[in-house]
């Protein structure tokens, strides 16, 4: 009988590149049911992003990986039960990650090559500050609010209408708005307003919340809508899903049509010409944010 001699490479994926590979697998899903299901992280955003970095570089490294592999494009957690459940009419995606200057000038190639433009040809970005809450999308029909759904993984999410209806952020209705218009933003909680809560928890010895982040998508994704009401809640608006007639022609269009429709959008939203603009705004947003954390 003839035997075939394996290559090096091939041990190795069924050794151990393929057990660290499916290691870190399941610690990515773990982490987000942990973090987008139970509002309970158990690892830090840090930790999370370096887990990401070396499975995908393990998948780059060995392509035959992608037989098994279910963590790439995955986004979000299944909707927890005890909701109603909502499928999106577009899917909600999560965005990328730049982890240096290097990867926001890659990027920036990577579009121009994609559109066919040149290194001359003007291109500008919205680059906007990221909100660390709960993904929440609010469908309007005729002007009315309709549904709010939170992103679930991306293709089905949880139904959160009454409880959406609770945040001032969120209008009930809006004058002249398209036939139909999904507005996708992020529910969250300042950190004054978040302090105050905790105050208050204390005070009726109940549950502490870690953050901001925890503390906003834990008071929406109540089952009691009294609860939500309770907590203050905040609402930016940044994207959209389903649109009958777009908003503009531009991603800063869009959003100065958002805040038309009177909807709260990010003030520290600015349009940047180059990549290096872009790094300087989160640079500045940076310092602020060790300045205000002191």
């Amino acid at each position: 009988m003839k035997h075939t001699e394996k290559s090096p490479e091939t041990s190795l994926l069924e050794g151990d590149v393929r057990k660290e590979f499916l290691k870190l697998q399941e610690q990515l899903r773990l982490a987000d049911i942990d973090y987008h299901q139970k509002d309970s992280p158990t690892i830090s955003d840090a930790a999370y992003d370096s887990i990401k970095r070396h499975y995908l570089n393990l998948l780059e490294r060995f392509p035959q990986l992608t037989e098994i592999a279910n963590q790439v494009e995955k986004v979000g957690a299944p909707a927890a039960s005890g909701f109603g459940k909502i499928s999106h009419a577009q899917r909600m995606l999560s965005l990328g990650n730049a982890f240096d200057d290097v990867d926001v000038i890659n990027f920036d190639a990577g579009v121009r090559k994609y559109l066919g433009l040149s290194a001359g040809d003007q291109l500008s970005y919205s680059a906007e500050p990221k909100i660390d809450g709960l993904s929440l999308s609010l469908r309007y029909e005729s002007g009315k609010l309709k549904q709010a759904a939170t992103r679930g993984d991306g293709e089905t999410g949880e139904n959160v209408t009454g409880n959406a209806l609770t945040i001032s952020d969120v209008p009930h209705q809006i004058v002249n708005a398209p036939e139909i218009l999904e507005v996708r933003g992020e529910v969250y909680m300042s950190h004054e307003d978040f302090a105050e809560l905790n105050d208050r928890q204390i005070e009726r010895g109940s549950k502490v919340f870690a953050n901001p982040r925890n503390a906003a998508a834990g008071s929406l994704r109540q089952l009691d809508v009294e609860i939500t009401r309770s907590r203050p809640l905040r609402f930016f608006a940044y994207s959209w899903g389903e649109l009958s007639t777009p908003l503009a022609k531009t991603q800063m269009g869009a959003i100065e049509k958002l805040n038309e429709f009177g909807f709260s959008t990010n003030p520290l939203t600015q349009r940047c010409l180059t990549p290096e603009e872009m790094i300087l705004h989160y640079s500045q947003q940076k310092k602020m944010k060790i300045l205000l954390n002191k």
